[in-house]
């Protein structure tokens, strides 16, 4: 292993990585973040090295992974195409438009990047009774993980789950349990989890960072992998759809790994993206808050539901992204949304779930406002398949029922 140590992001406190600490001892929801040493890890990985590397999912960057590989599923998450989204950017104003497609991964979300590390790691301790707190995705990565590598999962999922994502969880075998809203500005299901890990000592691998630091490691290869697939060069900004913040935790992290290693000279600017229904971390940015001064929704509200975590478990990390990068926050309006959603099907053929497609409505607002220009690239992660929730991607209409002649045909025409 190339690790040195871990640290709490609240305490400071330092923990042996050998130990295979999950959470600080000192109950802060500190996340325990992972320090490599780069000058072991620069010996392997350099740009010739890496693009000589076939698909391996996560484990292609096997150096900066915080398990053994030989614990690694099968499934083969990541290696997803970055789009040059031509017709999209001349709609909404961009000469130079990507889109990162994690609708790719084996269940259809950038979620598997993280899962595959956390059950990784849960096999290389020995653990064989898993826990996650999710809004569906994360927990429909988990459980195919699960049962790709014979971990038993529990997925704890909030009461209004989509019937896509749980059809999912059932299929890959987890133990489902819906869980009821209680207390306002409080994620159940996080509540419950935390509940199972001390009282049934089960292995807890949510994508929040304060409770598994191992899975915030895999979604660090999208960074990786964008800069890559653009000649190892890094872009002007990318949009991050975000609820908890661990997928721009885990961007920032990997472009920090990037820097350390001399791959890149820069950083691109780091945009989360939220609902407007539940923009705690946007709010913050923008009236200039500090990460513990910020206070979870006491109601979400969102078609994009994947996005609806009432507090940003990581987001300390995402702010320090943004600053660090001199990026921005934005938030977007249902309409907005539900208007994304159709923009990257009908001009690009990428079905993204209303969680997934946020990025495209922001883009649009950051460029009018000057804050984005026509000739930046611009990078948006599309991170889940519409197939998850179509319900409420698709418009309400009724399809014609037509004779096999056609005289009838042409007058739908």
């Amino acid at each position: 292993m190339f690790i040195e140590k871990m640290v709490c992001s609240r305490c400071g406190q330092t923990y042996d990585y050998a130990q295979n600490p999950l959470m600080c001892g000192k109950e802060d929801y500190g996340r325990l973040d992972i320090v490599y040493n780069y000058a072991k890890v620069s010996e392997s990985f350099s740009r010739q090295q890496v693009s000589k590397r076939p698909p391996n999912g996560v484990w292609r960057y096997w150096e900066l992974m915080p398990a053994d590989r030989k614990f690694a599923s099968p499934l083969l998450e990541g290696d997803t195409p970055l789009v040059k989204a031509s017709r999209l950017g001349e709609r909404l104003g961009f000469k130079h438009l990507f889109l990162k497609d994690e609708t790719r991964n084996p269940t259809a979300s950038f979620k598997d990047r993280a899962m595959s590390v956390g059950a990784a790691k849960a096999v290389e301790m020995g653990r064989r009774e898993v826990v996650i707190a999710s809004s569906g995705n994360a927990a429909s990565s988990l459980a195919a993980y699960s049962a790709s590598l014979g971990l038993r999962c529990h997925a704890l999922v909030p009461e209004d789950v989509a019937i896509g994502k749980a059809s999912q969880l059932i299929l890959y075998g987890a133990r489902v349990f819906r869980v009821r809203q209680v207390v306002e500005g409080r994620d159940p299901t996080v509540d419950l989890m935390l509940q199972a890990v001390k009282n049934l000592g089960w292995y807890p691998c949510p994508s929040f960072g304060p409770f598994n630091p191992y899975q915030v490691e895999g979604p660090k290869t999208i960074a990786y992998e964008i800069v890559e697939q653009m000649g190892w060069s890094v872009p002007d900004a990318v949009l991050i759809p975000t609820g908890s913040g661990c997928l721009a935790t885990g961007i920032w992290k990997g472009l920090v790994d990037l820097l350390q290693l001399g791959l890149i000279d820069s950083y691109p600017k780091i945009i989360p993206v939220q609902p407007s229904g539940n923009q705690p971390l946007v709010r913050a940015v923008k009236n200039g808050k500090r990460f513990d001064e910020i206070t979870a929704e006491k109601q979400p509200r969102s078609i994009a539901s994947g996005l609806l975590d009432p507090f940003p478990w990581d987001g300390d990390a995402a702010m320090e992204a943004v600053r660090k990068t001199g990026g921005w926050a934005e938030a977007v309006e249902e309409e907005e949304i539900r208007d994304s959603v159709r923009k990257l099907a009908g001009l690009e053929g990428v079905f993204a779930e209303p969680s997934g497609a946020v990025g495209v409505a922001a883009a649009k607002k950051l460029l009018d406002q000057g804050l984005l220009d026509p000739s930046d690239h611009v990078v948006i992660l599309v991170t889940g398949s519409g197939l998850k929730e179509p319900e409420k991607a698709a418009p309400a209409t009724e399809l014609p029922l037509i004779n096999p002649e056609i005289g009838q045909l042409l007058r739908f025409l």
